[in-house]
């Protein structure tokens, strides 16, 4: 985000199961309403990357982190943080055949201006997703 300056944060620690994910959604719902921000394309980023924290970044007895960022210039920065840095995710070929996982990277590349992944400490890994101002629904 280079010189932007950074406004608000949450930050959380979320066990690593389908219960933590499904609270990383509320809670994202939760802090983007009371920051006044539309938080259905948000919510469901935060969605689809805590459920593939769960599913494929989980280490037994590690937590997964959501990060929210809403930067002054209106950027809104999700991170999801998990234990397993070698399971990095990526978008399917989509001309193969439809999968029963992977579609979820389709949602939030769709929703998100841009996404990626970095390491984080510890072997983990960071998926995150950036939504422009005007790229927000509601």
């Amino acid at each position: 985000m280079g010189d932007v300056n950074q406004k608000s944060e949450l930050r959380i620690q979320l066990s690593a199961t389908r219960r933590g994910a499904r609270l990383a959604r509320l809670l994202a719902e939760r802090q983007l309403d009371e920051w006044g921000l539309p938080f259905e394309a948000a919510t469901q980023i935060v969605a689809e990357l805590a459920a593939n924290a769960v599913l494929h970044g989980r280490v037994r007895g590690r937590d997964f982190r959501l990060e929210l960022r809403r930067y002054d210039d209106g950027t809104l920065r999700i991170e999801v943080t998990d234990a397993r840095g070698e399971q990095s995710p990526h978008l399917p070929d989509p001309s193969a055949e439809p999968a029963e996982s992977g579609r979820g990277l389709h949602i939030v590349a769709a929703y998100a201006h841009r996404w990626g992944v970095a390491e984080a400490p510890a072997g983990a890994k960071t998926v995150w997703a950036e939504l422009a101002p005007e790229a927000r629904v509601t």
